[in-house]
């Protein structure tokens, strides 16, 4: 397991700093489920205010999109939570996750995307990054698949 932030190092300051940055990150995931619940709760203000208008019960494709959006940023939340848990778990930073979350919230701007309005080049920059980041994803998961796993006897 690494160690990125050792809060027993030989520098009492140093270990001190990473106690404190590691308090700070804490923090962040308390923040973060609290943007998560406060996500669920626009989601459901952005779903009935969809549906409360004429026709009543009923949701228009633009609305549609609205409702995927709102759902979509708390399913990015979300991801962000459990790279935040995932970072003070082991104190190393989860690349594939962290790509993972990226492809996420790319994918939720381009189902939102508002065709009639954007240029072809905002369009192409767009898919750029999700080839991007697709190849990348696609690499990290090729090499950690290439690694062999390592038989540990359990005690």
């Amino acid at each position: 397991m690494h160690d990125e932030l050792p809060t027993e190092h030989e520098d009492k300051l140093l270990s001190y700093l990473n106690t404190l940055i590691k308090f700070a990150v804490k923090i962040l995931a308390i923040l973060m489920v609290l943007v998560i619940f406060l996500g669920v709760a626009d989601v459901v203000y952005v779903m009935y205010q969809q549906m409360m208008k004429p026709p009543f019960l009923l949701l228009e494709i633009s609305s549609i999109f609205k409702t995927f959006a709102a759902f979509l940023a708390v399913l990015i939340a979300i991801e962000i939570y459990q790279n935040i848990v995932l970072y003070l778990r082991t104190d190393v930073i989860p690349i594939k996750l962290v790509i993972a979350t990226a492809l996420m919230a790319i994918a939720r701007k381009v189902i939102i995307l508002d065709f009639k309005v954007l240029t072809p080049m905002y369009i192409f920059a767009t898919a750029s990054v999700v080839i991007a980041l697709g190849i990348t994803y696609y690499l990290i998961g090729k090499q950690h698949k290439d690694k062999p796993i390592i038989n540990k006897e359990i005690k």
